[in-house]
């Protein structure tokens, strides 16, 4: 069923629901992870977002990694499953939001910024991060530069 949450929200509003997601960590041949500049906020994240009815999580991180970035990603391994966030959204809509991060690299596209979603892309050092969005997208960023897998929170 394409647009999801829209159908969701329909029913109940802007009452808490689950939200589960997946997003993919990618960094190039330096070791710096790439990072979205994301419409809304303004701040940076990782490329990801929003499961369909039928999509499996890693069908998620890479279709969302293609969306945004222009790239063509496989997973390498799980990181982590993040399920103890809340998210409250410019519109209203609350979320309790289960996010599945995942650790990958490219093999084609071209990065490219698709100017919606995501207002600009970038590859960062641990150690020069710019502002992330949100607690669930920092504490997945930290995790993968730590080297930690198999991650429950």
């Amino acid at each position: 069923m394409a647009d999801y949450i829209s159908y969701i929200r329909k029913m109940v509003g802007h009452s808490k629901i689950f939200l589960d997601g997946a997003c993919i960590a990618v960094t190039d041949e330096m070791g710096r992870i790439l990072l979205q500049k994301r419409n809304g906020s303004g701040k940076w994240g990782l490329p990801g977002g929003l499961s369909e009815l039928g999509e499996s999580l890693e069908q998620t991180a890479l279709r969302e990694l293609r969306e945004e970035t222009g790239l063509i990603g496989e997973v390498d391994c799980l990181v982590g499953i993040y399920s103890a966030y809340d998210a409250e959204y410019t519109n209203g809509d609350k979320a309790q939001c289960i996010v599945t991060l995942f650790g990958g690299h490219t093999v084609g596209g071209k990065l490219t910024c698709d100017g919606v979603e995501t207002l600009e892309l970038g590859y960062f050092p641990s150690d020069g991060l710019p502002e992330i969005f949100c607690k669930q997208h920092e504490d997945m960023i930290n995790d993968f530069f730590s080297g930690a897998r198999g991650v429950y929170k």
